[in-house]
């Protein structure tokens, strides 16, 4: 049996990819898990792009999406480096992210759309993504 709060990253991704889908219950559990200490660190956001490049699409929850947003852009907008702003390496970072699995789907969009609504300075690379 998992114990989704400790258990490791894998161990919760393979849990939540087993039926191909993130419902509601899965989104909530990430969202506790996930904010327990109250940031999303890069490793959690990678498991994150990892989640949505499996099961993010067609079929998932909708609060997946908004989850999926929040978590990300909180993580690049809220850090301590360069607050606000997306700096160089959070851009090659979510660049790489984002065209990881060749496509920009509809939660990526989404995600890069708020990042750049957000933010007070942003790389073209990101705007580039979405055109």
């Amino acid at each position: 049996m998992v114990d989704y709060m400790n258990d490791s990253l894998a161990s919760l991704k393979a849990a939540i990819l087993a039926d191909g889908v993130i419902d509601d219950d899965e989104v909530a559990l990430l969202r506790a898990r996930l904010y327990a200490d109250g940031v999303i660190d890069r490793e959690e956001a990678d498991f994150l792009f990892d989640l949505n490049d499996a099961a993010g699409g067609e079929g998932s929850a909708s609060s997946w999406e908004a989850f999926f947003v929040e978590a990300i852009a909180g993580h690049v907008l809220g850090d301590d480096r360069s607050p606000g702003d997306v700096d160089d390496e959070e851009a090659a970072w979510l660049v790489r992210r984002v065209q990881g699995d060749g496509i920009v789907d509809g939660c990526e969009r989404r995600l890069l759309e708020a990042i750049l609504a957000k933010s007070r300075s942003a790389p073209d690379s990101l705007r580039e993504l979405l055109s």
